[in-house]
């Protein structure tokens, strides 16, 4: 094998490891092509072609992030949606199909976390759950600066939402009426083994955040692999996002929204996570309506870290879906889609916005 190829093999590795979709799983080209040869149910699905009203907000730092915005802008109440880990805002693609129709909970802001997406580049400094946290209190500051809102954060986006918690808690003693953390963690990300058996991922945990590093500092080569696609990427992404059998055009739009983010953003926020720790922060959303939901067989953050959300946080919904993975809105998007809705319709009546 040649060192091209070499090296770009562990890019699609190392930056499905680092997105939180794992690593660590042989490919097999038979598999891959037997897997792309099924029924496509999503065929024609338009991934990350839904356009909603585009804004930029600019971070403390400068940072232009960007935000689309869906349903009527007098709506009483706001939802908004921040993604995890090397995604984008299109992730949220069945949420903004299923909620944005004329029943629909309010108005729903979507928006790009630094360095993700439209959004634009933060510096290494900067790219933080902390940082993060800040902005989406910009976010919410500039898009929706009154009223009842309801917070949605995935993966990295729950932690986001922690970290926003944990600056700004008057904000949820005033405005926030509902809370969904979703496939998330409130700390403890260095004790994950995405799967692999503990003795092994004891081995690998070390060298990963290395790997990461060397990959970066030949990001031109790497990023001319995984930009392509491989059976590689494939198998990771099938493996480690999804819990079942998904259509090839599902997983194909979620390895390209990876391949999407620079390895040395990667890189870059890859120390926050052993940094993050957000138990704390969680009392203050005691009293708000809130939604933890997890999938049984996500790899990336097991049921246990939302288990331990809940612990502190007693009167939390808890769902565990079954067969379901990390990614949980694209695999089951109609279930969650329905605990979202009753979430907003709990949240608007604490709010006094309906019978």
């Amino acid at each position: 094998m040649s060192r091209a190829r070499r090296v770009g093999l562990i890019g699609a590795a190392a930056g499905l490891v680092a997105a939180g979709v794992g690593a660590g799983l042989a490919a097999e080209r038979l598999a891959v092509g037997r897997a792309r040869l099924k029924p496509d149910a999503d065929a024609r699905e338009p991934f990350g072609r839904l356009e909603g009203r585009a804004r930029v907000v600019l971070a403390d730092d400068g940072v232009p992030l960007h935000v689309a915005e869906v349903g009527p802008q007098d709506a009483p109440l706001t939802v908004v949606f921040t993604h995890g880990y090397a995604l984008e805002l299109a992730c949220w693609h069945y949420q903004w199909q299923g909620l944005s129709e004329a029943d629909g909970p309010g108005r729903l802001v979507f928006w790009d976390q630094r360095s993700h997406g439209r959004s634009g580049r933060s510096t290494r400094e900067h790219s933080t759950i902390d940082w993060c946290g800040e902005d989406l209190a910009r976010v919410i500051a500039e898009v929706a600066p009154s009223g009842p809102l309801v917070l949605v954060g995935h993966s990295m986006g729950g932690m986001t939402v922690m970290a926003l918690a944990d600056r700004y808690p008057e904000l949820f003693r005033e405005r926030v009426v509902g809370v969904a953390l979703m496939s998330t963690s409130p700390g403890k990300l260095s004790e994950l083994t995405l799967g692999i058996p503990a003795r092994m991922a004891k081995l690998i945990k070390p060298l990963t955040g290395r790997t990461v590093e060397q990959l970066a500092r030949r990001k031109v080569l790497v990023e001319r692999t995984r930009r392509v696609g491989s059976d590689l990427g494939f198998l990771l992404t099938r493996r480690y996002a999804f819990g079942g059998p998904v259509a090839p055009s599902l997983v194909e739009f979620v390895e390209q929204m990876i391949a999407a983010v620079p390895i040395d953003v990667i890189a870059d926020f890859y120390p926050t996570f052993d940094d993050h720790d957000k138990l704390g922060a969680l009392d203050v959303l005691h009293g708000i309506e809130t939604l933890v939901l997890v999938g049984e067989d996500d790899l990336v953050t097991p049921s246990a870290h939302s288990e331990q959300i809940v612990a502190a946080l007693p009167e939390a919904e808890l769902v565990v879906v079954p067969a379901a993975g990390h990614l949980v809105q694209l695999e089951r998007p109609s279930l969650v889609n329905l605990h979202l809705r009753a979430l907003c319709a709990r949240a608007a009546r604490a709010a006094g916005l309906a019978a």
